[in-house]
């Protein structure tokens, strides 16, 4: 079953990586969106390799595990991939299809040809992944320690 463009735009404004973005922002991000169908109980991605895709669950739901320990179960709606996306640093995690999977792919060339063309949602991409960065070191951040005098 494949979705019309108003489901993928739906989709893809719950996705925290593209909040910023407008409803003529997302319709551009879902054309390049592809459905793809997966079966079940296949890693959809696998911890320590490269990655270059985000995708986002529209019917199913996949396991994330680091190493042997289960992270989460993700359903429609949810989404991974979004910080390979722009990186295409090596997965934090395995995600396998708990059950027959339908997913949006979006592919990292893909992506990064249409921030080419479109300054406006490069931009409004960039500062959202800049503030959740930011966040993350944050929250990472060493505690200091005060000495008195």
């Amino acid at each position: 079953m494949h979705l019309r463009k108003d489901a993928k735009v739906s989709l893809l404004a719950n996705v925290p990586l593209f909040e910023r973005c407008s409803r003529r922002d997302l319709a551009k991000i879902a054309a390049i969106a592809r459905d793809v169908e997966y079966p079940a109980a296949i890693p959809v991605v696998r911890e320590g390799e490269p990655g270059t895709e985000l995708f986002i669950v529209v019917h199913g739901e996949v396991d994330v595990r680091r190493g042997s320990r289960k992270l989460a179960t993700l359903r429609a709606g949810k989404f991974f991939g979004e910080i390979a996306l722009i990186t295409g640093s090596p997965r934090t995690a395995t995600v396998t299809t708990g059950t027959q999977l339908q997913a949006l792919v979006i592919t990292g060339p893909d992506f990064r040809k249409l921030l080419q063309d479109s300054p406006d949602i490069q931009f409004k991409v960039l500062q959202e992944f800049g503030e959740r960065l930011e966040q993350l070191s944050s929250r990472q951040a060493p505690q200091r320690i005060r000495l008195r005098d």
